[in-house]
Order: structure tokens, then sequence, then C-alpha cells
């Protein structure tokens, strides 16, 4: 599976499997959260059998289950932190959909207190994702159309839809898809609304705009 492919099938999952990820798939996991914390100063952690974090009355409430396995992201506060955990952790939520894993963005719905976030000094946990097998594949979620998320002043080409395309897939809290992506000339800017983890999403989409738009084709205002 590629990330295309995995960008289409990728559904958030709540309820997983009894069945450890280890082998070569916990050896990838592992090398590529390290990859990914070296790129962008953020300390990404995989947390394995640990249910203690999603046994709470939170994690009832967000219907999770059998949550044993989580990857916690966090970094030093700033302004960009928030954006930039967006952006890397679905860099691996999408690498984790091809190595035949399932996944959830969580940012309230569990018991902080009970995790195991061993934190350097310094850094703020910005939020956790749920991976595993999952019992489902989960299902697609409700999109806006293109008109509501883009602003282009001439007819845009096909490359900036595609990445429009692609950032109408990536997850959003309540699936708010409070961003916009405006084109000017080979310039793209993107911009996030006002809502719950507006600036996380706006990081989620915009990976998923360069995977759909090519990142040849343009550059970030």
């Amino acid at each position: 599976m590629d990330l295309f492919q995995a960008m289409q099938d990728r559904h958030s999952v709540r309820s997983y499997q009894d069945r450890p990820i280890e082998g070569e798939t916990k050896e990838k996991l592992q090398s590529f959260l390290a990859q990914c914390s070296r790129e962008s100063g953020l300390h990404l952690q995989l947390v394995l059998n640990e249910p203690g974090a999603f046994s709470g009355l939170m994690a009832r409430y967000g219907k999770f289950s059998g949550v044993r396995n989580y990857i916690v992201l966090a970094g030093k506060p700033g302004a960009e932190l928030e954006e930039t955990c967006g952006y890397y952790g679905e860099k691996v939520v999408l690498y984790a959909q091809t190595l035949g894993l399932n996944t959830c963005w969580v940012a309230l719905t569990y018991s902080k207190g009970k995790a195991a976030v061993p934190l350097n000094s310094g850094e703020k946990l910005c939020l956790v994702i749920t991976i595993g097998y999952g019992a489902t594949q989960g299902v697609p979620h409700k999109s806006k159309p293109r008109s509501a998320v883009m602003r282009a002043q001439a007819a845009p080409p096909d490359w900036f839809l595609r990445g429009v395309d692609a950032a109408l897939l990536a997850p959003t809290a309540m699936n708010q898809q409070k961003f916009v992506f405006t084109l000017e000339g080979s310039t793209v800017k993107a911009k996030a609304g006002l809502g719950f983890y507006s600036k996380i999403d706006l990081g989620i989409a915009k990976y998923h705009f360069e995977l759909g738009a090519g990142p040849e084709q343009f550059q970030w205002a």
C-alpha cells in the first residue's frame, strides 16, 4: 500500500483487537517515529501494552475499547507546536496504515494521569494517537465541497484541486474541516479557522495537501 491508497483507506478506529504490535512491524514503526522526531524537533514515543490511559470514564465516553498501544506527541511549547504535531503525527498515521495498523487521533477522551508519558524537561504533551489492529477498518467521514475550503482568483490547476481533495480526506476534530487553502500563482496559503484543535487539524491537512498536489508544484506562503 502506498501513501495515496493509505489516505483513502484510513479511517478513525476506536476499537482494537487483543493483538500485540511486534516483530518487524514494531521495528519499522519505532524507526519511523525516531526519524520524524529528528526532522521535526518533536518527541514522538510509542507506548505498548499500556491499557491505563484508556481504561477510565473518558475513554468510555469516547467509545474506545481494547486500546493498549498509543503514540505520544510532545515537544517544546511554542506557536508552531500544534501544527507541527498535526503534520508529523499524520505522517506517522499514514505510515502506520501502510503497515496494516489502525489509528485514531485523541486530544481529550483519555486519562492523562494514567498515561505513560515520560517527557523531557520543558516539553509539553500535545495529544496522543491510538494504534493497533482494529476490530473494524472504520468508516469514511463526510466532507465539505471543494468550494468551502479553497480560494483561487482564476480556474485552479489540477494539482491544486488534487491537493484540496486530499486535504478533505484528512481527519479533523469533530469533523470540522475548518481550514482554507488559497492559491496565488504557484504559492499556497493555508489558514486555520476557529475551532477546537484547528491548528493541529491544519498541520494534518497540509500534509495531505502536499501528498495530493506534489510538493514540487508549489511553495507554502
